[in-house]
């Protein structure tokens, strides 16, 4: 099976190397379509050459895939996939520019030098040559979720938006503290602080662009901020009512008003 992956970043280099077929890449940017080929042992084509292939990918920023399918779609024999972490939209355009043909949204729920991992599913339209794909992630030790592209997107407000934002406001809010005065709360926010601020800001950008969740993240924040010690406490019953089930939602809430006296007799440590 020939696979054109239309877009030579880091998703697109891992998915020619997992996919399990014949891959040729095109980019805006020659030099990175041969380094993505030359990276899995794949070819090159021009971005403005009109050669088809069993399977296109669409492997570009979510905010040009719309773009892309519209430009590409016709170069599929057999099928249209994407790569562009939002859902809707680009299923939209396949049905639009390539009706005839195998649809499917993937969405890989990790950075690729941390691959293999979970990779959200839509099949619009499935076939031979998209269950031959699929089969090949799995068979690289991903774990495919299949879902809706309106669950999809409704989750990545949360998975990604709203965690984005806040782990961003910590970084940029937070200090540094001398050795042997974090918590395991702030040594876990660091961590994943330290890991988000490796990463390219136009992923997040684009992110931010496309899910809303930032928002709501502000309104909790200002709302701790000006909460008394009763709303505060009510807060966090909400926040634990939030994240576990009634038995142990009570159980958090009893357990979290000694803990706010056990605080207040020792100076506020936290000790979780």
């Amino acid at each position: 099976m020939e696979v054109l992956i239309v877009g030579a970043g880091s998703m697109g280099t891992w998915f020619g190397g997992a996919v399990g077929a014949e891959v040729t890449f095109t980019d805006v940017d020659p030099d990175a379509a041969r380094a993505a080929a030359d990276a899995v042992d794949g070819d090159v084509t021009a971005i403005d050459d009109r050669d088809s292939y069993d399977v296109v990918c669409i492997a570009v920023p979510m905010v040009h895939v719309v773009d892309a399918i519209a430009d590409h779609a016709d170069r599929a024999q057999r099928a249209v996939v994407d790569l562009a972490g939002v859902m809707e939209p680009p299923l939209d355009a396949m049905a639009t520019h390539a009706p005839n043909r195998e649809r499917v949204s993937l969405h890989p729920l990790f950075a690729p030098d941390r691959a293999p991992g979970s990779i959200a599913v839509v099949s619009q339209e499935s076939g031979p040559a998209t269950d031959a794909i699929l089969d090949a992630l799995t068979a690289s030790g991903n774990d495919l979720v299949e879902t809706t592209a309106t669950e999809h997107d409704e989750a990545m407000e949360s998975v990604q938006a709203a965690t984005h934002a806040a782990v961003l406001s910590f970084a940029l809010a937070a200090e540094s503290v001398p050795e042997g005065f974090e918590t395991p709360i702030y040594a876990g926010l660091r961590e994943l602080a330290e890991t988000m601020t490796e990463g390219t800001p136009r992923v997040y950008t684009d992110i931010q662009a496309t899910f809303d969740g930032a928002d709501a993240v502000a309104e909790a924040a200002t709302e701790i901020a000006a909460a008394d010690e009763a709303e505060l406490a009510t807060l966090y019953r909400e926040a634990a009512a939030t994240w576990h089930d009634d038995r142990a939602s009570d159980e958090q809430s009893s357990n979290a008003d000694e803990s706010m006296t056990i605080a207040d007799s020792d100076g506020g440590a936290d000790s979780t």
